[in-house]
């Protein structure tokens, strides 16, 4: 049987570790409830938005969103990937990362950068891919204006001709326990259909179209961005308490079975030193 002190000092540990996680799941749990409520208010925002420019987008002649459409011949590609600047969140970082280097594979022969949105992206995919910028500090301040400026540098970018396409790969929440890794087109911007039975020209434009449209996209591709960014946030908090929930249950599991191997060493040695006592008597007697 095991040492009755060693049994002991892991079952400190493990009651010491299960104290941790049940408290970080807590904190994640607090957390979670305002990043979710962010994203879930800032959705309906985001959807409108993108409608209003795909009902203008449908009625104008091909060219209409300027250089920001502009479609090229696919020779830099940034990849944005948004992770978290702390661990302990399951597999939420390791998903993104992993999508951004299936992502390089798949632009084999071209020049792919990274453009790093969080601490643990930065600093994992730093080992194997040219990254270009790390903005994980954007976390310590959530807003839209930061991250507009961040859209700013990606916009000017591709405009620029620095990059021929940029995509951006993020976590999208969906509930606690499931968070889905997005890789969407940010620059250029696809080409629009809509299925919606609106029609524009019912409306009188001030000023033109092809000036709001053009007025829109900058405003959209922030919102875009802010958006992935606010949903990575939530993803993050969800995926965090899942994984203290299931490390507390965990720990709570080790410490039952280590205080049962407990209970059955003390037995056991309880059950030899009356047998010793016994078996002295008994010479004694004889």
């Amino acid at each position: 049987m095991a040492n009755l002190k060693e049994i002991r000092n892991r079952i400190t540990s493990v009651s010491s570790t299960m104290q941790i996680t049940s408290a970080m799941k807590m904190v994640s749990a607090a957390k979670l409830k305002k990043a979710q409520d962010a994203i879930t208010a800032m959705r309906p925002y985001a959807e409108k938005l993108t409608e209003l420019l795909q009902n203008l987008s449908d009625t104008l002649e091909g060219g209409a969103g300027g250089e920001f459409t502009e479609q090229r011949e696919i020779k830099k590609v940034l990849l944005v990937v948004v992770t978290s600047n702390r661990g302990l969140a399951g597999a939420f970082n390791t998903n993104a990362i992993k999508e951004a280097k299936s992502r390089a594979v798949y632009y084999a022969g071209k020049q792919v950068d990274i453009f790093a949105i969080g601490k643990k992206g930065n600093d994992v995919l730093g080992k194997t891919l040219n990254v270009v910028a790390n903005e994980s500090p954007v976390f310590d301040a959530l807003s839209f204006d930061n991250v507009a400026k961040i859209a700013d540098v990606l916009t000017e970018k591709f405009v620029s001709g620095e990059y021929d396409k940029i995509e951006l790969i993020y976590n999208q929440f969906k509930n606690a326990a499931t968070q889905i890794v997005q890789t969407e087109q940010f620059l250029p911007l696809a080409p629009i259909k809509s299925d919606l039975n609106v029609t524009p020209s019912d409306y009188i434009f001030e000023p033109s179209k092809e000036e709001i449209v053009l007025t829109l996209i900058p405003k959209s591709l922030k919102t875009q961005l802010y958006k992935g960014i606010r949903d990575s946030f939530a993803s993050e908090h969800g995926a965090r308490m899942t994984a203290m929930h299931k490390a507390t249950d965990n720990a709570t599991e080790l410490r039952d079975q280590l205080k049962l191997t407990y209970n059955k060493a003390r037995q056991a040695a309880i059950t030899n030193e009356i047998l010793e006592i016994v078996g002295g008597a008994e010479a004694l007697n004889g």
